[in-house]
């Protein structure tokens, strides 16, 4: 039987790669509507920043995912 923080765990994991996932797809087809209609660079870039946060959001949940699984470990 697993333990309740084991699928805590798993359920955060789950959540940081649907996170990585949904911020690629969108950025992915942001950057294709934005050529396919004429966008500025600048109105681009501003979805580009957006995308580059929440792949800065996925990394530091990814961290502290890791560094959770190592407190339950007993390593420092």
């Amino acid at each position: 039987m697993a333990r309740h923080g084991d699928t805590d765990q798993a359920k955060a994991g789950q959540r940081v790669a649907l996170t990585v996932a949904a911020v690629g797809g969108l950025w992915v087809l942001v950057t294709m509507i934005g050529s396919q209609y004429g966008w500025s660079n600048r109105t681009r870039a501003i979805f580009d920043l957006a995308a580059l946060a929440g792949f800065g959001f996925a990394l530091w949940k990814t961290f502290q995912l890791w560094r959770m699984r190592r407190n339950d470990k007993g390593e420092n």
